[in-house]
């Protein structure tokens, strides 16, 4: 039989039968309304559900993985694990921090040239190709809403930040010219991709402090972006 469970904080039912600790109940049945009041707060649940059913709320599957002597998290989204962090590891280089200040490192992450980020995730991670970015924006809800989802709760400028519902926590790193210039960190944030568009440049997805979108484009291979790795 299905169960649905609920929590009141500081609410003392009228029955202790029902209680379980501080305020949670749980009941089941095949159909039940459940009213309480408590004051001028009313909830009422309604839950109906096979012989089989079950109903779960869920949060974010984070583990870590450790790399080049940093630990990163990571996040199960549309059934894949990416990193929850923009990657912050130095190679020979391909890679810089914005402004070529350390902090903006530990802040933002690095910024790699395609090529450098075709080879920078640890073993066992790969670049996610187009089509993976693809389902990771359709599972948080498309390409209109996902990045109010998938941005994290603060370092976007102009009341940018969005909800990190599922942990990935994107943040506006900006991005590197080859000319060696710097802009848009804390406005906008730039992740490649593994596909190429032609020989000279690669598609990547972006988010904006001013809206919810994702965006998609291509551009030149030796622009310096954010990097998301993704399980093989």
């Amino acid at each position: 039989m299905g169960a649905i469970c609920i929590w009141i904080d500081g609410y003392q039912p009228p029955d202790a039968g029902y209680r379980l600790n501080n305020g949670h109940f749980c009941f089941t049945g095949d159909s039940m309304r459940i009213l309480t009041r408590w004051g001028r707060v009313a909830v009422a649940v309604l839950f109906a559900a096979s012989a089989h059913a079950q109903t779960t709320v869920s949060t974010p599957q984070q583990q870590s993985v450790s790399y080049g002597g940093k630990t990163y998290k990571t996040v199960v989204i549309g059934g894949k694990r990416w990193m929850a962090e923009n990657l912050n590891y130095q190679t020979s280089s391909g890679s810089w921090c914005y402004d070529n200040d350390n902090s903006n490192c530990d802040k933002y992450g690095r910024l790699y040239d395609w090529e450098t980020a075709m080879t920078v995730c640890p073993a066992g991670f790969h670049l996610p190709s187009r089509q993976e970015w693809n389902n990771l924006v359709a599972a948080a809800g498309g390409d209109r809403k996902a990045g109010k989802k998938l941005k994290a709760k603060s370092s976007w400028n102009k009341k940018g930040n969005g909800m990190d519902d599922y942990g990935f926590s994107a943040l506006p790193g900006g991005r590197r010219y080859s000319d060696g210039s710097f802009n848009y960190a804390g406005n906008l944030g730039f992740w490649w991709t593994a596909t190429e568009y032609d020989s000279g440049s690669a598609y990547l997805r972006g988010m904006g402090y001013d809206g919810d979108y994702v965006g998609k484009d291509d551009f030149d291979k030796s622009i310096g972006y954010s990097v998301r790795c993704v399980e093989d």
